[in-house]
């Protein structure tokens, strides 16, 4: 049989007789790469060079432009995302920590930290 790849994991809740929940790091990454990409202004998530290949072979990958670091039920979030031109930047940036902080809570129980944005471009309607 086929080993799989190893992936990070963490204990959201645990219970003796119900068992327990344990949540995939890469899906809180796919969690806030939604929702930032859900909020108005955002264009795209810029995952560099390797999110771009992806991309360019036709594969959707929902984390692009995400990382996360989970300690003791706690994440703080990176994101790198293209803004759509003629929005305010900052006001644009709230929104997206606001709505990646509150999907990420109500969804897996975790507490979000903080969430960091780095502008990588400005989209406009002819590129």
């Amino acid at each position: 049989m086929e080993q799989t790849q190893e992936r990070a994991t963490h204990v959201v809740y645990s219970k003796d007789e119900d068992g327990q929940v344990v949540i995939a790091d890469e899906v809180v990454a796919i969690i806030a790469g939604i929702a930032a990409t859900e909020t108005e202004g955002v264009d795209s998530m810029n995952g560099g060079w390797s999110g771009e290949i992806i991309s360019l072979m036709g594969i959707k990958d929902l984390a692009k432009g995400v990382a996360i670091s989970i300690e003791d039920r706690h994440v703080s979030v990176d994101l790198s995302l293209n803004v759509k031109y003629g929005y305010s930047i900052p006001e644009v940036s709230k929104n997206v920590q606001d709505k990646v902080a509150q999907a990420i809570e109500s969804m897996t129980g975790l507490n979000v930290l903080d969430v960091n944005i780095e502008i990588s471009g400005v989209v406009t309607p002819e590129n």
